[in-house]
């Protein structure tokens, strides 16, 4: 029992087997990669919007009309490289919140008074499924624009 603690064999539990994907491990894991896509996210966000100009401003900036890119992609190629970004992001939230569900549970019962759990729970879910699919329920507004005006006619 060379793996275990001194007092193991006096005690009632088992000794833990050390995994690469334990637990803790797999936190951590997810937890990392949770931070590196963020900050990956802010900063493909950064590249979009201050060095990847839109035309108008690149035009106010350069003085004619220039593409913008950086490793040959423009500002539409890196902004869908941030959507499956968020995707991505999406999903190890996901892994994160059923790795951690017990604690949420644990901290919700204890912070929010039974009288109100459903009301709060009812009004966070529906708050999150409007929040996620709202993009996907309005119409956009459509007018027609002469060839290099853009935003110019607002």
């Amino acid at each position: 029992m060379e793996d275990c603690p001194v007092d193991a064999e006096k005690s009632d539990t088992k000794p833990l087997k050390a995994g690469v994907w334990d637990r803790p491990n797999l936190n951590l894991v997810i937890d990392a990669l949770m931070f590196l896509t963020m900050m990956a996210m802010a900063g493909l966000g950064f590249l979009m919007k201050y060095v990847l100009l839109p035309g108008r401003e690149s035009l106010m900036k350069y003085g004619r009309n220039v593409r913008l890119a950086f490793f040959g992609w423009d500002r539409h190629d890196w902004g869908e490289i941030h959507l499956y970004l968020g995707f991505f992001f999406l999903g190890l939230l996901g892994l994160h919140i059923i790795l951690h569900w017990g604690q949420i549970v644990g901290l919700f019962h204890r912070l929010v008074p039974v009288e109100r759990r459903t009301a709060i729970l009812l009004a966070f879910v529906l708050a999150a499924v409007l929040l996620i699919y709202f993009p996907f329920l309005i119409t956009p507004e459509v007018s027609e624009v002469g060839r290099g005006m853009g935003r110019m006619l607002r």
